[in-house]
């Protein structure tokens, strides 16, 4: 048995070229329905992100809210005059909040839950038709368990609702 190895298909690399090294897997910067359903546990009628159009890991996420009549809460709130309640809006923008926290590299499992809500103010209602675009931004995360986050929604580029909200890291 001959131990000799065959070189001839070898890859020649000239001195001229630099060796370039291996591009990185790319950073995704959006999130499908199905891919939120990953990472998140919501599920109708409390799924309330159907897309991220925008995803920096570790800092921020954009997600959209189509608001359809057909939502479950318009039969209540109110007959005649549908309007989006606040605490849904909060709950939405939280959402998209935990697809950034699920993303963070010392997340290790567990539910993100509120631990508080400070200084939201509601500026605009929230309609059936509208597009909701809620942006929420990382402020802090201690202890690999609270997070602080900024959160505000638009529709049609004006200000809907804005404020902080609080995670805590529960596990299950």
């Amino acid at each position: 048995m001959s131990t000799t190895l065959d070189r001839s298909q070898d890859a020649t690399v000239s001195m001229d070229e630099p060796v370039r090294p291996t591009p990185a897997e790319p950073i995704k910067t959006t999130f499908n329905i199905q891919e939120i359903h990953q990472l998140l546990p919501h599920r109708y009628p409390f799924a309330l992100v159907d897309k991220i159009i925008d995803f920096v890991p570790g800092e921020k996420a954009v997600g959209l809210k189509n608001v359809t009549f057909n939502e479950q809460f318009f039969q209540g709130h109110f007959p005649g005059h549908p309007l989006m309640p606040g605490v849904m809006i909060v709950e939405a923008m939280a959402q998209v909040g935990g697809i950034v926290l699920t993303q963070l590299p010392e997340y290790n499992g567990g539910l993100f839950v509120f631990a508080g809500i400070d200084g939201v103010k509601f500026r605009q209602p929230v309609v059936p038709g509208d597009q909701l675009i809620m942006t929420v931004e990382l402020q802090a995360f201690k202890r690999r368990r609270i997070a602080k986050m900024h959160a505000r929604a638009e529709v049609n580029g004006q200000l809907a609702a804005a404020g902080d909200l609080t995670f805590a890291l529960v596990e299950v």
